[in-house]
């Protein structure tokens, strides 16, 4: 991608599908950017009304506001910069809490509530043998969702170079899993805090339903006035980070693919930067809006991501390294994806399944699917794109169907060379000015 001058991860599927089935794909990614900024904000509204005692609504408003705001000031390098600050500031703010939580008074050693039944449940868990599947699933649930995304290309494809890409994305394997131990630690805290006996009171926090904000919870009442605002801001510098990020992954789809592509091919570039800015604004207020629906933070976040593990990534993938993929085969593998994930029903959303996989068992009323039916939607989309882009080729290339139904222009398509537009080198020309001129702030220069 990086190699054929893409702005966005849409911009391959653009160069051989056509602008018609990437459209479709851009409002996809558009909806994935809006419930994910929702879900953050809900997050970073429930976290700040815990602390400063100030109305959810109030909270949300006012950090969708400083998110816009600084990401329309300074685009990319708003994202870049301050994600290098507030990733810094999380880590530290963390860090200091951490000691303070684990020595409370009212804090038992976590050593002891390991395995022992004392005041709570013991916090370690366990593994058991019937859920090898469902952590299989989740494992590659996280490990590949996070590449349906345009927020994570957007660093990839504006880095100064392949290599630096490269390092970028294992430097942030790596601090990802050492950013883990901080909330880690907390969590193991909370779990071992006789909470009768803090300002918070009885019952606990996982009794009332609010183990999802256990985190605020435990840095306001279990270490002093300054050392929980220093951790709150760590928190809600983590939540923002993502928060501006996925406003400008919103705006830049929509405007290099939908806006630029189909409504306005003849706009200007600085038509095209204002369009950009109009877009963060809306993706903004249309995802702080959602917040209002009260929902819970887990349904924005499982919506956008398993809609990205099952549609946009399998989509990606075979755009990229299959020839044979064309339109018609994007299309059903979007629909076939997104109807078995429905139809294998969802616990967390209410939804009974109506496919029983193997394993599936009726539990205290509702049917748990102990397969890995993400990743089986996932690879049904897969086996769908290929399998109907091979049937689709074979009917207009052999003639079996008249040309003059081929919307999609299979015949057109140059399958050895799968991102080699049909206009040759005007369509890398007009990427390459894409790039350089509309979103030449997307190039961060060491």
């Amino acid at each position: 991608m990086r190699e054929r001058d893409c702005v966005t991860m849409l911009d391959p599927f653009n160069i051989k599908y056509g602008k018609e089935v990437t459209a479709g794909l851009s409002l996809l990614s558009v909806v994935l950017d809006v419930a994910w900024v929702a879900s953050i904000l809900s997050s970073l509204g429930g976290t700040m009304s815990v602390v400063l005692d100030l109305s959810f609504s109030l909270c949300i408003w006012i950090s969708s506001a400083v998110a816009i705001i600084y990401t329309l000031m300074g685009g990319l390098y708003s994202v870049a910069y301050t994600d290098i600050i507030q990733l810094i500031l999380i880590f530290i703010g963390l860090i200091i809490c951490v000691p303070f939580v684990l020595m409370s008074p009212y804090t038992m050693d976590i050593s002891q509530t390991l395995m022992n039944n004392t005041l709570h449940a013991p916090w370690i868990g366990q593994l058991e043998l019937k859920n090898i599947w469902i952590i299989i699933d989740d494992v590659l649930f996280f490990t590949l969702g996070g590449l349906g995304y345009q927020s994570f290309h957007q660093r990839t494809l504006s880095a100064s170079s392949a290599s630096s890409a490269k390092l970028t994305c294992f430097v942030a394997a790596f601090l990802l899993l050492v950013f883990a131990i901080p909330p880690v630690l907390i969590g193991m805290a909370a779990a071992s805090t006789d909470w009768n006996q803090t300002t918070y009171g009885s019952p606990s926090p996982y009794e009332r339903g609010e183990n999802a904000r256990v985190l605020p919870i435990a840095m306001q009442h279990l270490t002093p006035a300054f050392i929980s605002a220093v951790g709150i801001g760590s928190v809600a510098a983590a939540m923002m980070s993502s928060a501006d990020s996925a406003l400008l992954s919103g705006g830049s789809v929509f405007t290099a693919n939908i806006y630029r592509t189909i409504l306005r091919p003849q706009a200007s570039d600085k038509e095209n930067e204002w369009v950009v800015r109009a877009s963060v604004v809306v993706v903004g207020l249309v995802g702080t809006s959602l917040t209002m629906l009260n929902k819970s933070i887990l349904v924005f976040w499982l919506f956008s991501n398993e809609v990205a593990y099952i549609t946009v990534f399998p989509e990606l993938f075979c755009v990229l390294f299959f020839s044979i993929s064309n339109g018609y085969g994007a299309i059903m593998g979007v629909l076939v994806g997104l109807v078995l994930r429905l139809l294998s029903g969802d616990t967390s959303l209410g939804l009974e399944p109506i496919i029983h996989f193997p394993g599936c068992t009726l539990e205290d009323g509702v049917y748990v699917q102990y397969a890995p039916v993400k990743t089986i939607s996932m690879l049904a989309a897969i086996a769908s794109i290929l399998l109907f882009s091979y049937v689709a080729s074979i009917l207009f290339n052999k003639d079996i169907l008249p040309e003059k139904w081929d919307v999609f222009k299979v015949k057109a398509q140059h399958s050895p060379v799968p991102l080699t537009p049909v206009g040759g080198a005007a369509g890398d020309n007009e990427n390459e000015a894409l790039s350089n001129n509309i979103f030449s702030e997307q190039r961060l220069h060491n």
